[in-house]
């Protein structure tokens, strides 16, 4: 007869983990306060400045526009071309400065009130608040079932987030294509690539805002991670303070905290509750905070309401909270060596940059040797060499300009040593260089190719070689 089979022990069982937790959407909750208006501020200001900046006009072309196909750059009244590639360096290395100088002082300012993923992720949640209530009616629409409110809110707000979607990815591509000839083009179905990187901006605006929203910040967004790199216990972050608020509890407005034993904290949550990234920042410094300040406002309006101090989370320094300083005494310590040492680099660079622009020549010029004829003998006993001359005009107003050379003895330009270039627009020019035969040893000589606008004093000289067969 079979032996009876008997269960393993439960220390023995199988056990499945599930090492991905499901997803939980977030319902930011609506709050007022200081740092809400700023928020809206930043966004009026950056949204403003992004969809108008394209319509703007400087004289009979757009202000800002960046022609990839025409490799030039207008900004404002500068006529930029990919030789001056080294203001682009310049103006990333900036960037780079300012966001490790205000990393250094204030935490994720960028993060939480500038940065496009911010700002659109606000935009999206006010049409969401629009079309389907507030954080307790969108919780109760998601999840009752599907009824004819529930799908006319629905579709409300998906046509409220596309218009805006389609709308900054057509003001994006706006800024490299003209974006009045744009608007035309895409009425009229013309220009596959203008169409496809609209849909791609469009479509990128729409699935980062609308859904992804939190998930950008703290998964796919590098700073997140190396943010504590440029954090000291000197940062300005948004606190919590625990020697305050704790032990945290419900509780009447009769009861007197401190003869109860209570913090100042009623575990209300609705700092939880607004955060957009959904973190509780009474756990301390998490790297998904955004520094966005939500729930500052949120605390203050709880503290009003229970008639107790504000400040229960405010921005403050760890030094600070930990040694109970002033706000006053936080300040100062602010202003530390690396602070200094950013904003000095960062001042410098800004005032090279600037001094650069003033002074940059409206003239570029590239010498190019022909390869076809590097050297040869022509009529009246005299050695030749050709070149190429491509001639940029980086000024808005047609130009005249005459060309020269030195380097040699007798040399002399035999072509056109004048060429017209009009407002904005690059030339290529075939230039030749003559000397009489045997004036130079055999071998390759320095030469300088001078190109001056008449009636101007920008002046460039390039250096190129004058072949001399043997």
């Amino acid at each position: 007869m079979p032996a009876p089979q008997t269960q393993p022990p439960a220390a023995e069982r199988d056990v499945y983990v599930d090492l991905y937790e499901a997803k939980k959407k977030i319902y930011p909750r609506a709050i007022g306060g200081v740092f809400t208006r700023w928020r809206w501020a930043l966004v009026l200001l950056t949204q403003g400045v992004f969809y108008g900046l394209p319509w703007w006009q400087w004289g009979e072309r757009q202000m800002v526009l960046f022609d990839l196909g025409a490799r030039r750059f207008y900004l404002f009244g500068l006529v930029l071309y990919p030789q001056d590639f080294i203001y682009l360096t310049g103006l990333l290395i900036m960037s780079a400065l300012s966001l490790f100088l205000f990393t250094a002082v204030a935490g994720r300012l960028w993060c939480g009130f500038a940065c496009p993923q911010t700002v659109y992720t606000e935009l999206f949640l006010w049409l969401e608040r629009l079309t389907e209530g507030d954080r307790s009616a969108r919780m109760r629409l998601d999840k009752g079932p599907w009824t004819f409110e529930k799908l006319w809110r629905k579709t409300l707000k998906q046509l409220a987030w596309m218009s805006v979607a389609l709308w900054t990815g057509f003001t994006f591509v706006g800024y490299f294509v003209p974006i009045r000839q744009l608007g035309g083009e895409l009425l009229a179905l013309h220009g596959t690539w203008q169409i496809f990187w609209v849909g791609f901006y469009s479509f990128a605006t729409y699935g980062f805002a609308g859904y992804m929203r939190e998930q950008v910040c703290k998964y796919m967004c590098p700073y997140a991670r190396f943010q504590s790199a440029m954090f000291d216990k000197d940062t300005l972050i948004v606190t919590y303070d625990t020697q305050r608020g704790e032990p945290r509890a419900a509780r009447s407005k009769k009861v007197d905290a401190k003869a109860a034993g209570l913090g100042d904290c009623i575990d209300c949550s609705l700092c939880v509750q607004v955060c957009p990234t959904g973190i509780d920042i009474r756990k301390g410094l998490q790297y998904e905070c955004i520094g966005c300040g939500m729930c500052v406002d949120a605390c203050n309006t709880v503290m009003d309401k229970v008639q107790y101090p504000r400040g229960l989370i405010r921005y403050a320094t760890q030094n600070g909270m930990q040694n109970r300083w002033s706000s006053a005494q936080m300040l100062r310590r602010v202003l530390r060596p690396r602070v200094l040492f950013y904003s000095a680099v960062l001042l410098a660079l800004c005032t090279a940059m600037l001094a650069s622009l003033v002074t940059r020549t409206p003239l570029k010029v590239d010498v190019v040797r022909d390869r076809a004829a590097l050297s040869r003998v022509v009529a009246g006993g005299q050695l030749e060499n050709i070149y190429r001359v491509q001639v940029m005009n980086a000024t808005e107003q047609p130009q005249r300009y005459r060309i020269t050379a030195s380097g040699l003895q007798g040399l002399q330009v035999a072509s056109e040593p004048e060429v017209e270039i009009g407002p904005a627009e690059s030339r290529w020019v075939a230039v030749r260089l003559q000397v009489p035969y045997g004036a130079a040893p055999a071998g390759s000589h320095t030469v300088h190719l001078d190109v001056q606008a008449l009636g101007d004093r920008a002046q460039v000289s390039e250096k190129t070689v004058f072949l001399v067969p043997r």
